[in-house]
């Protein structure tokens, strides 16, 4: 249980207020972004206010001394027989696992005296039981990928453009500190990584029969990073590689990438009526280096890789975000948070006055006096265009939260 950890400074911060027994702690991300090390961080809290570490357990699925621990008797059993006086708390590493779970964890809350604490890789099995069994008797924390402030805390570099394009290429995922500094080295473990949430998360877990299809949907949706998708166009696209799935399969497996948190799902909202789209999202990817170790980091890809890293700093800041539509024109992102809104459109460089036109112009289209901004590469930054303002993305990347 000891373990050495860099901190992860703003999850340790919206936990603190629910350490304690009460509300069981959820804590959910995909495979590898560091949940299990952000566990030990939390023991380590603990410990510094008194808990004795004896009476902390903690249970990891995927190691082999727990692979007996199939259902919720035997959690509840190993629990149980370790004997804790008085207060106790639990960390569980990959909940999921243990089938019928939320029974173990509402048995463990009804008793008072226990501070639970689990992690997950399936938002829909997660979301799923606990909305049934433990309804408003958890809070669920969902842990990313290494931001760019923490990638160069974790890789111990200076800002500059090397370390941000080394951040294009490889992701956030925190192991990769322990690699050599090359991306081919970088790219074979993130592909292990994502053949294990493949087969595991997804395959295995939802009994996938089609699994080069899935393969090929996940390839597509890699190419067509931050472009309007839909079953149909996917479907189409299949029936030209002389495959046939119907939209409502698609869907399903679209629905599976996005449970085990591989992609994200961003809707499209009318910006003046705030009505949500039901047809045609975008979808961007949990991790880039898991993206490019798929279909490799291609400079004509800059753009949507641009638009995706900033998507993931939006989500991992807290938050929710919608793709704008005003008309026949686009905003990149929506962002709503404590009641805020704010408008960010993403562009590679302002190379030439129809490109800042199109991107300033889509923004000044907008009605209202909430905060719009221009990200782009461009190294001129902290000017401003009839009150919209233009930053460079590695000063937004530090600065915005």
């Amino acid at each position: 249980m000891i373990k050495t950890f860099i901190k992860r400074e703003k999850y340790l911060k919206a936990v603190q207020p629910y350490i304690g027994p009460g509300l069981i702690k959820v804590i959910t991300g995909q495979r590898r972004v560091g949940k299990s090390y952000f566990l030990f961080q939390i023991m380590d809290e603990l410990l510094g206010k008194g808990v004795k570490k004896e009476n902390i357990v903690y249970i990891n699925k995927e190691l082999n001394e727990f692979e007996n621990m199939r259902n919720s008797g035997d959690l509840l059993k190993y629990i149980h027989d370790k004997k804790i006086k008085g207060k106790k708390a639990v960390f569980i590493d990959e909940v999921q696992e243990i089938a019928e779970f939320e029974k173990a964890l509402r048995s463990m809350q009804a008793e008072g005296d226990t501070d639970i604490y689990c992690t997950g890789s399936n938002a829909r099995l997660l979301s799923g039981e606990l909305a049934t069994f433990l309804s408003g008797r958890h809070i669920e924390l969902h842990v990313h990928g290494l931001s760019y402030g923490e990638f160069l805390k974790f890789h111990k570099c200076g800002e500059s453009s090397e370390a941000f394009m080394r951040y294009l290429r490889v992701g956030g995922l925190p192991y990769l500190i322990n690699l050599l500094p090359s991306d081919d080295v970088a790219y074979e473990y993130l592909r292990s990584i994502y053949n294990s949430i493949l087969l595991k998360d997804i395959v295995g877990r939802y009994k996938v029969r089609h699994v080069d299809f899935i393969e090929r949907l996940v390839e597509f949706l890699a190419d067509n990073t931050g472009s309007i998708v839909s079953a149909k166009r996917i479907s189409d696209f299949l029936k030209s590689q002389k495959m046939s799935i119907s939209p409502g399969i698609i869907l399903n497996y679209l629905s599976f990438l996005v449970s085990a948190f591989m992609v994200s799902r961003v809707r499209r909202s009318d910006i003046k009526g705030r009505k949500i789209f039901e047809i045609g999202e975008k979808y961007y990817f949990g991790d880039m280096g898991i993206r490019h170790s798929i279909v490799g980091f291609r400079q004509n890809d800059i753009s949507k890789i641009l638009e995706n890293i900033v998507f993931l700093h939006l989500l991992s800041s807290g938050y929710s975000v919608t793709v704008g539509k005003l008309g026949d024109k686009e905003v990149d992102f929506v962002c709503e948070k404590n009641g805020e809104r704010e408008y960010i459109q993403v562009a590679y460089l302002l190379s030439s006055e129809s490109v800042r036109e199109r991107e300033f112009g889509n923004l000044l289209a907008i009605n209202d006096n909430y905060p719009k901004t221009v990200v782009s590469m461009d190294e001129i930054a902290g000017k401003s265009f009839k009150g919209i303002r233009q930053i460079n993305i590695r000063e937004f990347l530090l600065s915005h939260s």
